[in-house]
């Protein structure tokens, strides 16, 4: 395969200093309204990088589910590769990449788990079969095959069926605390902009980064 002549202009839009917000949640807040009308397929997906303990990185894209002023929220199994290494290695990073908009965000900051009560009702809001995925999936762990982990899905239904689903402690969600931000927007010839937010005694300060 040739990959090297795989490239496109980006000439979709621009990003300068004096056009963005003073706070970057309010930036976030606009580029991902639209992102939701412009992004036709999973406009809150965003790459979640953890490190190990040892310095190893791993990446997977995971769905955002609330952002506020604290930060930005998302759910999975504690036990998973990430769960632990958040537990030893509280840093990470998010990204959202939206290509029909030409733009990304990239986050900074520290991963805490969230309070039991919001783990909880966002369980409590998913369809029945996600409830029992979440109880069904050791996630990351090992498994026989494709066929136990199905078998164990369905007799767990079928226990479900006439009881309530009560959320597995090893389940819930975890909100990261941003102290820097990225917003990229693409430009033509590679000569893109990056306007980024750093935190800095308790104030954001607005700063360019050449493309």
């Amino acid at each position: 395969m040739e990959l090297d002549n795989i490239r496109r202009e980006y000439n979709k839009g621009n990003l300068n200093e004096s056009d963005v917000k003073p706070k970057p949640i309010d930036q976030f807040s606009l580029w991902m309204k639209d992102a939701i009308q412009f992004v036709p397929d999973d406009p809150t997906a965003m790459i979640l990088s953890t490190v190990s303990l040892s310095g190893m990185p791993s990446s997977r894209i995971v769905l955002l589910k609330d952002f506020n002023t604290e930060g930005f929220t998302f759910f999975t199994n504690y036990g998973s590769r990430k769960g632990q290494e958040i537990f030893s290695n509280p840093n990470a990073s998010i990204l959202f990449y939206w290509k029909e908009l030409e733009r990304q965000i990239r986050i900074e900051g520290l991963v805490l788990k969230t309070d039991s009560e919001v783990s909880t009702n966002y369980f409590d809001s998913r369809p029945f079969e996600s409830r029992i995925a979440a109880d069904v999936s050791k996630q990351s762990s090992e498994i026989k095959n494709r066929e136990e982990l199905d078998e164990s899905f369905v007799k767990l239904k079928e226990y479900y069926d006439k009881r309530p689903i009560v959320r597995p402690v090893n389940w819930g969600g975890y909100i990261l605390k941003p102290d820097y931000f990225e917003f990229w927007q693409g430009r033509e010839n590679r000569m893109h902009d990056r306007i980024i937010y750093v935190l800095e005694n308790d104030l954001w300060e607005i700063k360019r980064l050449a493309p």
